[in-house]
């Protein structure tokens, strides 16, 4: 065999190499970059988490991928989604005069919502986080920050963006198919009346 046709060849075996190496790195390729682009606010979240740790960071989001990366969501029949739209509806109306109860009730809706799409169940709360993290990174504050006011003494604004920002996955996941889990969706939909209509509470003037 020539030398240049030993050259080529080798050339050749590196770059299925480093490809290979790529692919199977964090965030399935990209490195560091593949990760912050697909976890987004989450991965600096975690970094924080972490005191600023990045391979530490890194390797908790590497895990995520590993164990969820590969969960398709499960189909929705039109009836359930029509249910829980309206569920979602009723509980805007209520926070005008109930913002705690409703948001309880909200919080315990979208688990069972993510349980029903095939993420973990609403027992297993920071799993079911971490795996919306890899498939909803957008997202997924909303309902971490719905989730924590919920269980602490929040005032009624604290309430009301909660409930706000958590809407965005309710609709990502009454809406999202298997090959459509990481675009972003369009908050505000969901309800009648649409983000203007939500959750202005009896006494507040606005």
């Amino acid at each position: 065999m020539s030398t240049v046709l030993i050259v080529i060849a080798l050339v050749a075996v590196f770059a299925i190499v480093v490809a290979a190496v790529l692919y199977a790195g964090p965030g399935r390729g990209g490195g560091r970059r593949g990760l912050k682009r697909r976890f987004g606010p989450e991965y600096d979240l975690v970094l924080t988490r972490h005191d600023g740790d990045t391979k530490a960071a890194e390797r908790e989001l590497d895990e995520r991928v590993k164990r969820h990366g590969d969960m398709k969501p499960q189909p929705l029949a039109n009836e359930s989604r029509e249910l829980y739209v309206a569920k979602w509806a009723g509980l805007q109306e209520r926070f005008v005069d109930s913002p705690a109860e409703a948001v309880a009730e909200a919080d315990q809706l979208l688990a069972r919502l993510a349980g029903e799409r095939g993420f973990p169940e609403a027992a297993q709360h920071e799993e079911q986080l971490a795996a919306l993290s890899v498939h909803h990174a957008q997202h997924v504050g909303g309902y971490r920050r719905m989730h924590r006011a919920a269980r602490a003494q929040s005032s009624t604004e604290e309430l009301r963006e909660a409930m706000v920002e958590s809407r965005a996955l309710f609709e990502a996941l009454l809406h999202t198919r298997a090959a459509e889990n990481t675009r972003p969706h369009r908050a505000g939909a969901v309800g009648r009346g649409g983000r203007g209509h939500l959750l202005k509470p009896k006494g507040s003037g606005a």
